[in-house]
């Protein structure tokens, strides 16, 4: 019987690994939904990663495994291997793939990040910026008085920033329909409306609608992540930055900061809340009328550096149903 020719087994084995590895990048199923206009063109990058990585991935343990079979020691055979010292193309094959892989990689990663508004021309406003400082590890009391009065004092010069993610390809030159001020502190977000004079604990936009939100931190590293909209930006002390989006798809999202920021860093989280435009306006109007009648006296921050463990804890065992087996 005539063997087959190692070329056209190789031959066969590549297109196998191909066609495997673009399935698996496009029926991978490891992201969130996407949300916003952003979303897509990360998850074609991590798609493109994937396809590289599973391709990679089953050539090298592929080769392993078959050469463990191959190059086993036989019974009685008990002679000294073959003496190979090295490969010179081998070697330069496989240093020249992954320079190649990388460099790619590289190109295509700046060109997305590029089309997501992150390489807008540099610089930052060098107004002065007024920052609460406080010991690291606290955490504040704030309402909606206080969160408004941060948000303000920091508004002029953030509005001037060009440092994170601004306008996409599709917003280019544009003015954001929607500007909402985010101030983190430990361990809170204050999300601030200028326009309307609202302020609240959790953010709330209008589907299809191109939002800019200014961040500032009032103590140390904040870092504001919402992984639905495939979008990250750090809130920095001092240092105004954006973070530019439109949100496709109506729901409730987490918002999570990503910066060990202190003790309590785990429970910083709060939600973005994306409407349709009719039910924009009307959460608007109401909240518009429910702070001036309450004259902004609401608290949304607490400080649970004051709170005994039980008294932190009893959100959550709440939700565990553990109070409730108790009784």
């Amino acid at each position: 019987m005539q063997q087959i020719p190692v070329s056209l087994l190789t031959l066969v084995a590549g297109v196998l690994i191909t066609l495997f590895s673009l399935w698996v990048g496009q029926h991978h199923s490891l992201l969130p939904i996407q949300a916003s206009e952003q979303a897509p063109l990360v998850d074609g990058f991590f798609n493109v990663m994937l396809i590289i990585a599973t391709a990679l991935f089953v050539v090298v343990e592929g080769t392993i495994l078959i050469f463990l079979v191959m190059f086993r020691r036989r019974k009685g055979d008990d002679t000294d291997g073959a003496p190979i010292e090295g490969n010179l193309p081998l070697e330069i094959f496989w240093t020249a793939i992954p320079t190649v892989i990388v460099l790619g990689l590289g190109i295509y990663s700046v060109d997305v990040y590029s089309r997501m508004g992150g390489l807008e021309p540099g610089g930052h406003s060098h107004t002065p910026v007024h920052v609460t400082h406080q010991m690291p590890g606290s955490a504040i009391a704030a309402t909606l008085d206080d969160a408004s009065e941060m948000t303000q004092q920091t508004a002029t010069s953030t509005n001037d920033s060009n440092i994170g993610i601004g306008a996409g390809a599709n917003e280019k030159g544009k003015s954001p329909d929607l500007v909402v001020d985010v101030t983190g502190m430990q361990f809170a977000w204050i999300f601030n409306y200028p326009d309307s004079g609202v302020t609240a604990g959790e953010l709330h936009v209008p589907v299809g609608t191109d939002v800019q939100l200014n961040l500032a931190s009032t103590d140390v590293i904040h870092s504001f992540w919402v992984p639905q909209f495939r979008l990250k930006q750090d809130a920095i002390p001092g240092i105004p930055t954006k973070l530019r989006f439109v949100a496709t798809k109506v729901g409730t999202y987490p918002v999570v900061c990503t910066e060990l920021c202190g003790g309590y860093h785990g429970s910083m989280r709060s939600q973005v809340v994306v409407h349709t435009p009719e039910e924009y306006e009307s959460w608007l109007t109401e909240n518009r009328i429910a702070q001036q009648q309450q004259g902004l006296q609401q608290a949304v921050a607490v400080k649970p550096a004051e709170l005994s463990v039980s008294e932190y804890l009893a959100p959550y065992a709440q939700k565990m149903g553990i109070g409730d087996r108790e009784k």
